[in-house]
C-alpha cells in the first residue's frame, strides 16, 4: 500500500510512504529465522566434518605405532586392519566435501589429541604383555566411542540439511565404527582380560 503526501511552499515535495500489511511481517521475521538457522546449522556441521577430518587423520599415524606395541597377535592385527579401515574414512569425508563444495580442511581437534596421548601414556606405563594390551584396547575404544558419537551427530546434521549423499557416506563409516568397537570388546573378553586377571 502507497500513500503519498505533497509538500506546500515555494517547492512541492512529493512524499511517498510503503505500508507493509501487519499480517506479512511475522512471516518476514519467521523466514529471516529459519535462514539464520539453517546456516548456522551448516557452518556447525562443516566444522564437525573439519574436527573429525583431523581425527582421521590423526588415526592414520597413531594406529600403527599401537599396532606395533601390543603383544596379542589378534590386537595387532585388529589395529592395523583398522587403520585400512581409517584410511577409507578420510576417503568418504572428503568426498562429503565435495558434495557441499567445500575444499577438505582439518581442524585441530583437542578431543582426539587428548585420546591418543592417553594411549600413549599407558604403553609407556605398562609393561610389555597382557596388560599393556588391555590398555592398548581400553584406548582404542574411547576413541571409538568419540568416533561413534561424531558420526551419530553428522548424520543428524546432514539429515537435518537434506543432505541424503551425505547421509549415506557418514552412515556408512558409523557403522564401521561400531563394528571395529565390537570387534574389540571380543578381543578384550575372549583372551586378554582372562590373562590380564590371573
Amino acid at each position: 500500500m502507497e500513500q503519498t503526501f505533497q509538500g506546500m511552499g515555494k517547492e512541492n515535495l512529493n512524499i511517498t510512504i510503503h505500508f507493509i500489511p501487519p499480517k506479512i511481517l511475522p512471516k518476514m521475521k519467521t523466514n529471516s529465522k529459519k535462514t539464520e538457522v539453517a546456516t548456522g546449522l551448516r557452518e556447525l556441521f562443516e566444522d564437525s566434518l573439519k574436527d573429525i577430518y583431523y581425527a582421521e587423520k590423526a588415526l592414520t599415524k597413531a594406529l600403527p605405532k599401537m599396532a606395533n606395541k601390543a603383544t596379542s597377535a589378534i590386537l595387532s592385527d585388529a589395529i592395523l586392519e583398522h587403520l585400512s579401515v581409517t584410511e577409507g574414512h578420510v576417503n568418504r569425508l572428503e568426498q562429503v566435501f565435495d558434495l557441499l563444495g567445500v575444499k577438505p580442511q582439518a581442524k585441530k581437534c583437542e578431543a582426539i589429541e587428548g585420546l591418543i596421548k592417553e594411549g600413549e601414556i599407558i604403553i609407556e606405563s605398562t609393561q610389555e604383555g597382557v596388560v599393556r594390551d588391555a590398555g592398548i584396547i581400553a584406548a582404542s575404544q574411547k576413541v571409538e566411542h568419540y568416533e561413534i558419537a561424531s558420526y551419530g551427530t553428522l548424520v543428524a546434521f546432514a539429515k537435518t540439511l537434506g543432505k541424503t549423499e551425505a547421509v549415506q557416506l557418514l552412515t556408512e563409516t558409523l557403522e564401521e565404527e561400531k563394528v571395529a568397537d565390537t570387534k574389540l570388546s571380543a578381543i578384550a573378553e575372549s583372551a586378554i582380560n582372562e590373562e590380564a586377571d590371573e
